[in-house]
């Protein structure tokens, strides 16, 4: 009777999904009906403007939806069966911290040297940019540790530490900075769906279905792993190549997820939970799969929440998933307490 629910449920998430991709092409400061969104995909006689709407901005910001809460929901499954932890997420090694240093460094930096972040000969790297190498250097000294550190929850504390260390880094960039560069800086930290370009997907989109696949992959190893480390050992799992797959994973989704989109709190933590509770189910077969749809399903939900009808203002991305997540959070700390 499990696998039929399960499989029941699968079908209706990915039905939802499919749903709420195509309502999200419909939302914005120009409301389109779904009829004008399809002719704007498939028509060469659609109206040149919302031809121009639908594939330059609403397919690029909801594919980035999509792809982004997939991301950030596999990236936090992986964090959470790491570290045997139900508090984990994407960002628990320091790899937000570290995107968030190299936007700093490179937003808040460049105008401290007198030069305008847009004007250098390097531009074209931009933003998300840094981001990837700030994550990617954080990554690569956690990797260092846990080369001499065997214990997994030392691993989380220092990257704990090391996120706090880049954050106090910004910090004091902040304060020496020009206004107009910290606001530049402080906007990109609220999270946007909507900055990234349909020339960007060419980057965006291979990396994160590459780092969504390194996650399938890892399916067995992390089963393997629910019952601890020293049971996975002799059941013949590589402990060492196991964490270095998932530290590579972590960087490809979160750490792109984060150089694109700003620091996108709470979803990496509450899906996984949220699927738990839904599908009553432990096995990472049920659970990944689950995830990635769930994640991307309500990324798009949160996105066309984001959109204030009555005005062309749009939310920051970021005071939606926290009004999701944090109740999450909440029952996940009142469930742990019974037990």
């Amino acid at each position: 009777m499990k696998p039929k629910r399960s499989a029941i449920l699968m079908t209706a998430v990915s039905v939802a999904a499919a749903v709420l991709f195509f309502a999200d092409l419909t939302v914005g400061s120009a409301g389109l009906s779904l009829c004008e969104v399809w002719h704007g995909l498939v028509s060469d006689r659609a109206d040149e403007v919302t031809r121009y709407i639908v594939l330059n901005f609403r397919i690029p910001k909801a594919v980035t939806a999509l792809l982004v809460g997939a991301a950030l929901s596999a990236s936090g499954l992986q964090m959470q069966t790491l570290f045997r932890n139900p508090l984990a997420g994407p960002y628990v090694l320091g790899v937000s911290s570290g995107a968030s240093l190299g936007v700093a460094l490179f937003v808040l930096g460049m105008p401290l040297l007198g030069m305008s972040a847009s004007g250098v000969w390097w531009s074209d790297i931009g933003a998300v940019g840094a981001a990837w190498i700030g994550a990617a250097v954080i990554l690569l000294v956690i990797i260092a540790v846990t080369a001499r550190v065997r214990d997994i929850m030392v691993v989380l504390i220092m990257g704990m530490m090391f996120g706090s260390a880049a954050t106090a880094v910004v910090e004091i960039l902040q304060y020496m900075s020009p206004e107009g560069a910290v606001k530049s800086y402080v906007v990109w930290t609220m999270g946007s769906l909507g900055g990234v370009m349909l020339s960007e997907l060419w980057i965006l989109v291979p990396v994160l279905i590459a780092g969504l696949a390194v996650s399938v992959a890892l399916i067995k190893p992390l089963n393997m792993m629910l019952l601890g480390e020293n049971y996975a050992r002799t059941m013949g799992l590589n402990i060492k190549s196991t964490r270095m797959w998932i530290f590579i994973s972590t960087i490809l989704l979160a750490g792109t997820a984060t150089a694109y989109c700003g620091p996108i709190s709470f979803i990496g933590l509450a899906v996984p939970h949220i699927v738990r509770m839904v599908f009553r189910n432990a096995d990472h077969r049920i659970l990944m799969p689950a995830s990635i749809i769930c994640g991307g399903g309500i990324m798009l939900l949160c996105d066309m929440a984001t959109q204030l009808p009555p005005s062309d203002l749009t939310l920051p991305i970021n005071t939606v998933t926290s009004l999701i997540g944090i109740p999450v959070v909440i029952a996940v700390i009142f469930r742990s307490r019974k037990y």
